[in-house]
């Protein structure tokens, strides 16, 4: 699968890469060593996310960030 991160929400994001997972909030948290509380803090967007937490997810989940200059 693929997305395209400028066509979304920031909370919008995290949503998708974490049900990619097929998990829930705290399952998918305590993967990658946060509560389920921040999660839903992060989906609801009254919590920002670093590029550090994104790359977590995405080092823990096989996925690839890209940055393409157009």
């Amino acid at each position: 699968m693929k997305i395209v991160a400028n066509d979304y929400k920031e909370k919008e994001v995290m949503k998708i890469l974490r049900e990619w997972t097929g998990k829930k909030q705290p399952d998918f948290g305590k993967d990658i060593g946060l509560s389920g509380m921040t999660v839903q803090g992060y989906e609801r967007g009254t919590r920002r996310y670093t590029f550090e937490t994104l790359m977590k997810i995405a080092k823990k989940y096989g996925y690839t960030v890209t940055i393409e200059k157009k």
